[in-house]
């Protein structure tokens, strides 16, 4: 036993100085560089993404009025122009970012877990089970429950998947993979089944609008909700970087680095579903910011995951900041809904880092 230890630390020390197919390969020095260029273009691309709009803004009125709301300054702007900063366009911009942080955080989480390049934070059926909460609240005419009612659709596909992968023989990758596409499809049933027997004319618009994702209704309790999931859930998982490291190489050399496989896997799911369920309930669903953006921060880092997971929040708060900038813009005055705009942009941008990651192997 203490040879095949030795040799598995050996083997997962190797590794992870040499991570497979991680193209530009990065020490700490390469990893700080990216982390400090993200945290400034994150904060540039707040106060940009604000001023973008029919109204034109400035810079520096965005500045003013923020400063003026934490008591760092004197009102300056008009209430008209400082309503559309601060209670129209801020919590929109800062809820796409928490939005985008936590998605990136569940893919990267998902992917180690799973072993599976294509897992993203819906791969437990979440979506599905969310969109069933959404969907029924909407029909009924309770729109007002719609983040309270997507968040418990999620927490029960959560409880099915993991149900169903226990009566199939535990948690391994290939069963709770397999126990999520089986509660996918049977929750994204109910919600045709509940869409066809009953939607109609602004329910029906609603419950599209919803299912394709849109942040157009972001308020500051959604900033609230999406900022408190990424604060409680997501900041703890950035802190895993080493446990998943682990699992990258498989359960048995996990468990010989000392890592409790099937309790660190059942938790990191948890916390994964939990986080995925909140956001959901904010943005409705929102594809490919959880699957590209862990292979993009890849190919410039490698695959080390302490240095991926707060990387690809990063990464993923900006893309998503100027993707639903794009979305409530460029088809002005009608808006996009921004998952279709994030599947127009991820589609092709997955397929170019596929190529770049075989020309560089």
């Amino acid at each position: 036993m203490t040879v095949q230890a030795s040799r598995s630390t050996d083997a997962a020390g190797a590794a992870s100085r040499r991570p497979a197919g991680a193209a530009p390969r990065g020490g700490p020095a390469r990893a700080i560089g990216a982390g400090l260029a993200l945290i400034g273009l994150l904060a540039a691309s707040v106060v940009l993404a604000v001023t973008i709009g029919p109204a034109g803004l400035a810079p520096a009125d965005v500045l003013a009025s923020i400063a003026a709301h934490l008591g760092l300054g004197e009102a300056t702007l008009s209430p008209l122009r400082d309503g559309i900063v601060w209670e129209l366009r801020m919590p929109r911009v800062l809820t796409a970012a928490a939005v985008g942080a936590g998605l990136a955080i569940c893919g990267v989480v998902m992917q180690a877990m799973t072993r599976n390049p294509l897992a993203d934070p819906y791969l437990l059926g979440l979506s599905s089970g969310a969109s069933v909460g959404a969907v029924v609240v909407l029909v009924l005419g309770l729109a007002v429950a719609l983040p309270v009612a997507a968040f418990a659709g999620a927490l029960a596909a959560l409880a099915a998947t993991l149900g169903l992968a226990r009566a199939a023989g535990g948690l391994s990758p290939t069963t709770t993979v397999l126990a999520g596409l089986a509660v996918s499809a049977v929750f994204g049933a109910i919600t045709s089944l509940v869409i066809f027997w009953s939607a109609t004319n602004d329910s029906y618009r609603e419950i599209l609008n919803w299912l394709l994702g849109s942040l157009s209704g972001a308020d500051w309790p959604a900033v609230a909700l999406a900022g408190g999931a990424l604060l409680l859930v997501g900041v703890p998982l950035l802190t895993t970087g080493r446990t998943l490291d682990a699992f990258a190489f498989g359960d048995t050399a996990a468990s010989a680095l000392g890592v409790h496989v099937p309790r660190t896997r059942a938790l990191l799911l948890v916390a994964t579903a939990l986080l995925t369920g909140a956001l959901v309930a904010v943005s409705g669903a929102i594809g490919f910011v959880g699957l590209i953006l862990p292979h993009a921060v890849r190919l410039v880092v490698g695959s080390r995951h302490r240095a991926m997971l707060p990387l690809s929040a990063l990464a993923g708060a900006v893309f998503l900041i100027w993707v639903d900038t794009g979305a409530r813009t460029l088809f002005d005055p009608r808006e996009l809904p921004v998952g279709i705009l994030t599947a127009l942009v991820g589609g092709p941008v997955f397929a170019a880092l596929m190529l770049r990651a075989r020309r560089t192997s």
